[in-house]
């Protein structure tokens, strides 16, 4: 778009860190229009109207204008629908930043008049690459051995402002301090200087990272220190509930199937009881979560359920599983052939369900952990029953 000197209305979606107002700067200063930016946290319709008539005084001089509205997400429906017939009729070239899947915040016709553009969280060789360049600014490294080097890029979790903010901290510090820093210098360095806690930005995604991989390693007590830190700085517990019933279904599944009941449960208590009684709700599944078996084999499974559905495509189920509610249904074969499984002996029909002229596959995978030691057993026996009564 730039180089065909065409900008045109586009929401970036990403999380904080990942360049959103960077670019949208860049695309305003390579297109050559006048930069317009405001924020849907302090701004109303009233600032929308005056941004807009100076778009227009523009335009009649010759110059476009690129509006970027930072948390665009924040404008109730009402105030998006200021935006369309500027963007219609090209006044302002509209770039939209937020942290929110854009098709549950943002209204269908104004999304009908952007692109999307999704921003990933920067990857361990672009965090290096924005060290790098604030060295050159600053003429000089960092004061980082290479373990710590690794371990500040550890802490940004992929936000590159939370990058630069540590390297600016560290190229501040006095002379005396300003030695090569190990990782335990480093972090009495950053717990000095940076704040306890963020729930907006930083902190927020570096301690639920931490909760989430202390539950996942069945450390109890390093997990439910992290929950006590989040807490503590103002977190939201809604939102640690959230992810812990995701846990309970992404990093323990089948192997202990009370996890999910357990998380969703501890949901409900708190939306009883509140702060801070409902707290201890929260503590008690962060404690079933971590000292439970784990296993994801159902993600597994689902993923390559996923990508075997993508790769056959349209194909249709056998016949013999399809329902006949009409004539022509039942002339043409639905349904027949269909085995009861309740009046099978041991109640298993042991048919084919997988579509016809597609090889059987094997999705889930039962670790030898938990209840699905238990379901393997069973997997196992009905694998048996099918390979007989195939005659395989």
């Amino acid at each position: 778009m730039v180089e065909a000197g065409r900008i045109s209305s586009m929401v970036l979606w990403g999380p904080p860190g990942s360049g959103k107002t960077t670019i949208a700067r860049l695309l305003a200063e390579r297109a050559g229009l006048a930069f317009e930016p405001i924020s849907a946290v302090f701004s109303g319709v009233a600032e929308l109207r005056k941004i807009f008539e100076r778009a227009r005084q523009r335009r009649e001089d010759g110059q476009g204008t690129l509006l970027f509205v930072d948390e665009i997400h924040r404008f109730n429906r009402a105030q998006q629908d200021a935006f369309l017939p500027v963007v219609e009729d090209g006044t302002v070239t509209l770039v939209g930043a937020t942290t929110e899947n854009p098709s549950f915040e943002l209204n269908a016709a104004l999304l009908s008049r952007c692109q999307v553009l999704v921003l990933n969280r920067l990857d361990e060789p672009a965090l290096d690459e924005l060290l790098r360049r604030a060295e050159d600014a600053e003429g000089r490294e960092l004061p980082l051995t290479d373990e710590a080097r690794a371990a500040l890029k550890a802490m940004a979790d992929g936000d590159g402002r939370f990058v630069l903010n540590l390297a600016e901290e560290l190229f501040a510090l006095p002379s005396d301090e300003a030695r090569e820093l190990d990782v335990s210098g480093l972090t009495r360095t950053v717990q000095r200087r940076a704040p306890i806690y963020d729930k907006a930005q930083e902190g927020h995604y570096n301690l639920i990272s931490a909760l989430h991989k202390s539950m996942r390693g069945s450390d109890v007590d390093a997990s439910l220190y992290w929950l006590a830190r989040m807490l503590a700085g103002g977190e939201d517990p809604i939102y640690i509930l959230r992810r812990l019933t995701r846990f309970a279904v992404e990093d323990v599944g089948m192997a202990e199937p009370g996890a999910l009941p357990q998380a969703i449960a501890a949901w409900e208590a708190y939306d009883r009881l509140g702060s801070p009684e409902g707290e201890l709700a929260v503590a008690q599944a962060v404690i079933h979560l971590a000292t439970a078996p784990k296993s994801n084999a159902g993600n597994r499974a689902f993923a390559k359920a996923t990508r075997s559905a993508k790769e056959t495509g349209s194909l249709m189920p056998p016949k013999h599983i399809l329902n006949a509610p009409t004539r022509l249904m039942k002339d043409i074969g639905y349904g027949k052939g269909y085995e009861y499984d309740h009046d099978a002996e041991d109640g298993f029909s042991g048919q084919n369900y997988f579509p016809e002229g597609m090889e059987r596959s094997v999705f889930y995978e039962p670790v030898e952990r938990g209840f699905e030691r238990e379901i393997r057993k069973r997997l196992d026996y009905w694998a048996k029953l099918r390979a007989r009564k195939s005659g395989n």
